[in-house]
């Protein structure tokens, strides 16, 4: 198989997420990318009225947006504030799929759960959110990661990350809840993040800063967490609120940029992270509104979900 250049695997990477054919001058892509279905990102949101909304974004030329359907009042009204990834199983005997995730509402975090009918509607009966502790307020980031492995709660990693510039990561071996606490400070100017790579060895996130640069946060999963800090960009992307990263292929990451102010969507087609290497394609503005205060990714169950891999 014929080994791909930097500007090789981003074409590859370009192709499989537009689904056009790009090819570097004097380089052969090992697969038929001419074929390629475009990538495709799930995103879910929270509306102000405590809604579960679920739109598919696939990166095109231009980009396209499906809306799917909405799930009313799972959450009380204005109250929550941030949300983890949610994942869905499809397969719930006696039911039409569930939902799970966690939220921060208020300064509490919860574990939140819901069914479907067999005909599609929220199920009351079986819509859950579960307290699991207070003392969130300060919380600015909220996120779970689940990496492919043959045991799917071997691995789960819990990150939060507080106004006071504090990264903290709990673990779930075995499904016992958030265990074995490891924090470490220096990130007050972060202003949001997202989850970038999942290994059995770390967690890699892309993260924002409130003057504009753009960084790598890598968290090797041992104790003492100590984090190793990349600089990817110096300036410019300070409009963000939101970023929500997936894996596309094997050298691709589509990377979504949402400015609340705006209320506008950016696509990006982002190469291996390699600090200030990194390449990183505009594929443009998003033919949608964003106009919802919390906004997370949707993903299949753990145990069926690629793992992100873009560092």
């Amino acid at each position: 198989m014929p080994k791909l250049s930097t500007a090789g695997r981003m074409a590859a990477a370009t192709a499989l997420m537009t689904g056009l054919l790009v090819v570097a001058p004097g380089e052969a892509l090992a697969a038929d990318t001419g074929s390629a279905a475009a990538c495709k990102m799930e995103i879910g949101s929270l509306t102000a009225g405590g809604d579960h909304t679920d739109r598919v974004i696939t990166a095109g030329s231009p980009a396209s947006v499906q809306d799917k359907t909405t799930y009313p009042a799972i959450y009380p009204e204005g109250l929550p504030r941030l949300s983890s990834l949610f994942f869905n199983d499809p397969v719930v005997p006696g039911t039409g799929g569930g939902y799970f995730g966690h939220v921060v509402i208020g300064s509490g975090l919860y574990s939140s759960t819901y069914f479907l009918t067999e005909a599609g509607e929220v199920d009351r009966s079986q819509t859950h959110n579960f307290r699991i502790g207070g003392g969130w307020g300060d919380t600015t980031y909220l996120e779970t990661s689940y990496p492919n492995d043959p045991d799917p709660w071997a691995l789960v990693n819990h990150y939060s990350l507080r106004s006071t510039g504090t990264i903290t990561r709990w673990d779930d071996k075995g499904g016992f809840g958030w265990t074995n606490a490891q924090s470490a400070g220096g990130f007050s100017a972060v202003k949001t993040m997202t989850l970038l790579s999942q290994t059995a060895t770390y967690d890699t996130f892309l993260a924002t800063t409130r003057g504009g640069a753009l960084y790598t946060i890598r968290l090797p999963l041992t104790s003492p967490m100590k984090p190793i800090v990349k600089r990817v960009r110096s300036a410019t992307w300070q409009g963000f609120e939101t970023l929500i990263a997936e894996k596309c292929g094997q050298y691709g990451t589509p990377l979504l940029g949402i400015d609340k102010d705006t209320k506008s969507g950016y696509l990006y087609a982002v190469g291996h992270a390699n600090g200030t290497a990194t390449v990183i394609n505009s594929l443009g503005k998003v033919p949608a509104t964003f106009a919802d205060p919390v906004y997370f990714r949707r993903v299949l169950q753990p145990g069926d979900q690629p793992p992100l891999f873009g560092e």
